[in-house]
């Protein structure tokens, strides 16, 4: 499984359910490395799309503890074990976990692979990815170039797991 996440410069991801900043080529990065894939996220990620619908052309499942939540075409699973029988259908290679961060802090154990776009700037965020550079278990295999967004500065980093 792959984690797939925008962060500051803080390791924050987000502000009262909503994305910290849209920068058009995080988005394109998110649909060319997802579509076709296996999304894994939570209820608020879930409902924090366009009208609280799944992501199209992408199998979405939705992990919460509500035993009565449903949403059209989508899984709902309860716990990560749960979770983990629903995946052994899927290559583990096509499963991004796409937030939010309890999701990300659950399923971290999991994951081989994080795909973080580094934004270089700090902004106020109540939601927090694991700060990687000082995690010993993971590296940082490959980054691109600093790019930039009007004044905003940004690179993709590709973490991989120690073996």
């Amino acid at each position: 499984m792959k984690i797939i996440v925008a962060a500051d410069k803080n390791w924050g991801i987000g502000k009262d359910n909503k994305l910290l900043v849209s920068i058009p080529a995080d988005m394109k990065m998110f649909r060319q490395e997802t579509t076709g894939k296996v999304c894994v996220m939570g209820r608020k990620t879930l409902e924090s799309f366009p009208g609280g619908l799944p992501l199209k052309n992408r199998t979405n499942i939705v992990l919460t503890h509500n035993q009565n939540y449903k949403v059209k075409d989508a899984i709902i699973v309860h716990s990560i074990e749960e979770l983990l029988e629903e995946l052994k259908k899927y290559n583990a290679e096509d499963v991004y976990c796409i937030g939010g961060d309890t999701i990300y802090k659950q399923l971290l154990p999991y994951c081989d692979v994080a795909q973080v776009t580094k934004i270089d700037f700090a902004y106020i965020a109540d939601s927090y990815f694991p700060n990687l550079d000082e995690d010993p278990e993971w590296h940082a295999a490959a980054e691109s170039e600093e790019q930039t967004y009007f004044d905003l500065e940004y690179k993709f980093v590709r973490y991989e797991r120690n073996k």
